[in-house]
């Protein structure tokens, strides 16, 4: 350890420089109070399984161990076959370096370790994709091997003796690796590949921040507490816009510098006090940017024009300096930012001894905290597509906060960086799910009773990005699906999984929240809107599933709509629309919603006034969820279609008996709409789409459905 442990008093005299771009703002030592509290901080911390215990850290040192004497071995084998001299061979080293929270000091139980592998200039990647993944196969320890190296920085992912393992690869242009390379030398950049200098980049921001700071112990766990309060108030999530762990051991780390000589006790209080104050976007620096002249792009506002746009700065130590950060929103931004605030009302208490250390991790109840939510749900029939398809959906959930966020009737869009196990689908075809939740914040509007909100474009960018980049990575499988919808607080709690599971003992109706026959959930009974992207599929039975599917269109929430839709295909449109509503004198009333394809999210906003008073001035039973017949895909031709369509949806074969029993939910009214997607019922039953009669593509054929969620909220 670079900084040895001793008292305070010996660690103040050892400070003789200052530590980053300023100097600190206090030196002041440790009075026999913060001791006391930084114990209190330890013993608080405990129970959350922080810290792990000494045998268990033995276990992991000893399979790096194995690792890192099984890549020397391989890369030996590698030399041998690429006929490298004896002489090189028998010094050629390789070693296995780790960074992240592990390297960090900061690791819980059960986390998984991020390392590094770095080979000598005469090891290809290629070596490292194939004959390093075998070699990694034949081990018995070795368990769920999975290589990835088409992503960003290549991985191959493991799990060694029951330790989950990340492990990148990185090659340098040096003959050999010795023992003491220090991966902070910058020199060691030069003629590397981009992927190297990423997979490079982790171990050197790590190396750097533990060179930074004044004390490592005090760091450690100040950094410890922080990383578990920002859990429990579910703000930790570099994937969904909010820090990762990187980016929160480098705020910790400004906050020793400002504050060398305290211990955590004061450190914790003083990064609150800190960054509640902050004055983003001015970026957070722990040492000033170095040229080393080797044409990499390095984070600079002055030159390249969208750093200027990053919200919350925080930039990484190890040249090329990175924001860490370009993921953060001025939704996300706001929520950390309030947090903060609220972190530092709670360790003034708490230095005063008004309160405990537990209250400030005490987790606040997210889904109480909004009165209006979205729900996203990804789901696959296979469990290693399930993987993927979640991975890909999470990583794009920011691209939906941001779309919302941009709505001029929202003002934030918090998701929970916790995603659930979706809720079981009742039937016996098996399928893998998971689901995420945001809540939503509208905008207090003056002078209007009721407000129109029309999230169908917004969704639906956010659709088309998923499943564009799912088709061009060539991931995508017939059956990985999206469904979103929208609930209110009072409802939310039936989709979670612990309301799931207690269900039958609270005696939900029929009517009730009930799985669909074939891969949806039925929200009827408390959504107040949803929508389905299903996986793009050919329609072609679309109508004989939909005709064989037994759902009736009833809710005991009945100001909810159906889940409707349209679906659009490279062929043509297949339309369906379903509406459960009622008026606000209670009373039900039909759904009389034409069948429309609106292939344009623009459409939704001209019609949905005529729409409102469509459904208000039907007060009949709603009619079942009935295929229309194909029609062409053009959006030129929607309006032309419409008339037939709304003929055919009033036929009697169109419709079914349902009811609602006439409860209304005071604040959201559901406006159904066209676009608005069907269940996955159909769409689990059709074959695949057959293009091979189609006379002309367009320029990007991404068959997905189009949906609306569209609201009218009471002021």
């Amino acid at each position: 350890m670079p900084f040895p442990i001793t008292s305070q008093v010996q660690t103040a005299q050892q400070t003789p420089k200052h530590y980053g771009i300023t100097s600190p703002i206090s030196l002041a030592l440790p009075k026999e109070a913060d001791l006391v509290l930084a114990r209190k901080l330890t013993e608080t911390l405990r129970p959350f399984a922080v810290f792990e215990e000494e045998l268990e850290l033995q276990r992991r040192i000893l399979v790096l161990g194995k690792l890192n004497t099984l890549v020397k071995v391989w890369i030996r084998e590698v030399s041998e076959v690429k006929n490298i001299p004896a002489s090189v061979i028998d010094n050629v080293g390789g070693k296995i370096f780790t960074f992240g929270s592990y390297r960090l000091g900061v690791h819980t139980k059960g986390a998984d370790i991020d390392a590094l592998c770095v080979v000598p200039r005469h090891v290809e990647r290629s070596d490292f994709f194939s004959s390093f993944y075998e070699k990694l196969k034949e081990q018995e320890e070795v368990k769920d091997l999975r290589a990835v190296e088409e992503a960003f920085v290549p991985v191959i992912k493991l799990s060694f003796d029951g330790i989950e393992i990340d492990i990148l690869f990185a090659r340098l242009a040096l003959q050999t690796i010795p023992e003491n390379l220090d991966l902070r030398d910058d020199g060691l950049l030069k003629n590397l590949d981009i992927r190297c200098i990423r997979s490079l980049n982790g171990c050197r921001v790590t190396d750097e921040i533990l060179h930074l700071v004044p004390n490592i112990e005090n760091f450690r766990l100040t950094l410890r507490a922080i990383k578990m309060w920002a859990k429990r108030h579910n703000i930790y999530s570099n994937i969904l816009g909010f820090l990762g762990g990187v980016s929160w051991a480098m705020l910790v780390a400004r906050t020793c510098q400002l504050y060398p000589n305290a211990v955590a006790s004061t450190l914790v209080h003083k990064f609150f006090l800190v960054f509640s104050k902050w004055e983003w976007p001015n970026p957070v620096l722990l040492k000033q940017p170095e040229d080393c002249n080797l044409n990499l792009p390095v984070w600079d506002p002055r030159v390249t024009p969208s750093d200027r746009y990053h919200l919350m700065p925080i930039i990484t130590p190890a040249y090329p300096q990175q924001n860490s950060t370009y993921n953060v929103s001025a939704s996300t931004r706001a929520i950390m930012v309030e947090e903060f605030k609220r972190g530092l009302a709670i360790t003034d208490e708490i230095l005063q001894n008004k309160a405990d250390w537990s209250k400030l991790f005490e987790a606040p109840n997210f889904f109480q905290k909004y009165k209006h939510y979205i729900v996203l749900l990804a789901s696959a029939q296979a469990e290693k597509q399930h993987l993927e398809w979640v991975g890909l959906v999470e990583s794009k959930i920011r691209i939906l906060v941001g779309n919302l966020e941009k709505n001029e009737f929202i003002t934030l869009a918090h998701v929970n960086p916790q995603s659930f196990p979706g809720p079981k689908e009742g039937t016996d075809k098996e399928e893998f799910s998971t689901m995420w939740v945001i809540g939503i914040v509208f905008k207090k509007m003056e002078g209007s009773e009721n407000l129109n909100v029309d999230l169908t474009f917004d969704i639906q960018t956010f659709t088309d990005t998923v499943y564009r980049q799912a088709i061009s990575s060539k991931m995508f499988e017939q059956d990985m699906k999206i469904t979103a919808m929208h609930v209110k607080r009072k409802q939310l709690q039936q989709l979670l999984p612990k309301m799931a599971i207690q269900r039958s003992k609270r005696k939900l109706s029929s009517d009730g929240l009930r799985a669909m026959n074939d891969g949806s959930l039925d929200l009827s009974v408390d959504s107040d809107n949803s929508m389905s992207v299903p996986s793009p599929t050919g329609l072609s039975a679309a109508k004989v599933a939909r005709a064989s599917s037994p759902q009736g269109s009833t809710g005991t929430a009945t100001n909810t709509s159906d889940l409707q839709g349209k679906t659009d295909t490279s062929r043509g449109s297949t339309l369906l629309a379903d509406n459960v509503g009622t008026s606000s004198s209670n009373a039900p009333r039909k759904g009389a919603a034409p069948l429309k394809r609106s292939a344009s999210p623009v459409q939704h906003d001209s019609e949905k006034k005529a729409k409102v008073d469509s459904v208000q001035q039907n007060p009949q039973p709603s009619p079942c969820l009935s295929a229309g017949p194909a029609g062409p895909a053009s959006p030129l031709e929607n309006e032309m279609s419409k008339k037939a369509k709304v003929e055919e949806l009033s036929t009697p074969e169109a419709k079914c008996s349902g009811e609602t029993d006439g409860r209304v939910a005071p604040s959201v009214e559901v406006v159904p709409t066209e676009g608005e997607s069907k269940t996955e019922t159909e769409l689990t039953k059709t074959p695949n789409a057959d293009l091979s009669d189609v006379p002309m593509l367009p320029a990007n054929p991404i068959p997905v459905v189009k949906n609306s969620i569209k609201l009218r909220l009471s002021r």
